[in-house]
């Protein structure tokens, strides 16, 4: 047998072995759930999707969130390539608010899931098929700061925060090598740091948090006002490519208002790296320009302007990757 062919098959009954956690991640557009392994791989063809929104009711909600689990599940059997014995637990990855204590979800952008009991969803649809197997949950930004230290953009460092802009932003971090969650499970959240110089209404109640200046729709909207004609973060993309001023001065406001957030972080937890994913993180690497920018203004501060502000290294497969690592890298979760 060729090394080359010895490779292959050793590589095959590595996968045939391996270990494997189911992933779910919801929030305000979608949700997805994938099979993904020990080393962070998400297994072709196990990841599933559907729709959320605010404009679906609690039920719809949830049987988006059956929809999803019941692709991954359908792999999974005695005569299927993925026995139950495999399958190590699952880990969800949900937009916040949460409450750990309970294991609950109050997402902003869903509010007819105020207070809902997510765990115990996915624990009734899931136990079927793979008895007793544990489920955890966390903020979807600490699932992306996990899959980030794990296999992406701020691996080797132990100081962390993640950021996900997207239809909101969230965060979370890891702290000399350990997530903080606190004790209610939303630390980190840095859509809610107010900024300063801005105040638009945000539904948490306060006024010029980094969410309601920054995410993907109130950037289109503040463009908007200024008199740009669009309505998606796609054709803002392409506005800003082809120069259009109102459209680069809406990423210019949203890069500063992230770098402000992220120095304000930096300044109070002393971070290495802060790795930026979402689909509004992809407008124009413009956003990143102005975000370093805003730290870089923090000059007395040596400790705060040290901080690297990267992109993501995960692609769309990020979250999916953080909430397997809740399973995976169970040791590294408070």
């Amino acid at each position: 047998m060729s090394r080359r062919v010895a490779a292959r098959a050793h590589s095959m009954l590595e996968a045939m072995s391996a270990s494997f956690a189911i992933a779910v991640d919801i929030g305000g557009t979608k949700v997805e759930a994938a099979l993904v392994d020990e080393n962070g791989a998400v297994l072709a063809g196990s990841r599933h999707r559907a729709p959320t929104g605010p404009e679906r009711s609690a039920e719809e909600l949830a049987a988006s969130v059956r929809s999803a689990l019941g692709g991954v599940l359908a792999l999974i059997g005695p005569d299927t390539a993925v026995s139950p014995e495999r399958i190590a637990g699952v880990g969800i990855g949900a937009a916040g608010p949460v409450n750990l204590v309970d294991s609950r979800v109050s997402p902003l952008n869903m509010p007819v899931w105020d207070d809902y009991p997510l765990s115990a969803l996915v624990a009734d649809t899931v136990h079927p098929v793979v008895p007793g197997v544990p489920v955890t949950l966390r903020l979807d930004g600490l699932c992306i700061t996990l899959a980030e230290h794990w296999v992406g953009a701020a691996s080797g460092h132990d100081n962390v925060m993640g950021m996900i802009v997207s239809t909101g932003v969230g965060g979370g971090l890891i702290l000399g090598g350990r997530t903080v969650p606190g004790p209610t499970g939303n630390a980190g959240h840095i859509g809610h740091v107010e900024i300063g110089g801005h105040e638009d209404a945000c539904p948490c109640g306060g006024s010029g948090c980094l969410e309601a200046v920054a995410s993907g729709p109130r950037t289109v909207a503040w463009a908007n006002a200024e008199g740009w004609v669009g309505g998606t973060g796609e054709e803002l993309a392409a506005a800003v490519a082809a120069g259009d001023p109102i459209a680069l001065r809406a990423v210019a406001r949203s890069g500063r208002a992230i770098g402000r957030a992220i120095a304000s972080a930096a300044s109070l937890v002393d971070l290495d790296i802060v790795a930026i994913g979402g689909g509004f993180s992809h407008v124009s690497p413009l956003l990143f320009e102005h975000a370093r920018a805003a730290v870089a203004e923090r000059a007395t501060f040596g400790y705060v302007t040290r901080v690297q502000v990267v992109p993501s290294a995960l692609s769309g497969e990020g979250p999916l990757i953080g909430a397997a690592a809740l399973i995976h890298r169970a040791e590294m979760v408070d």
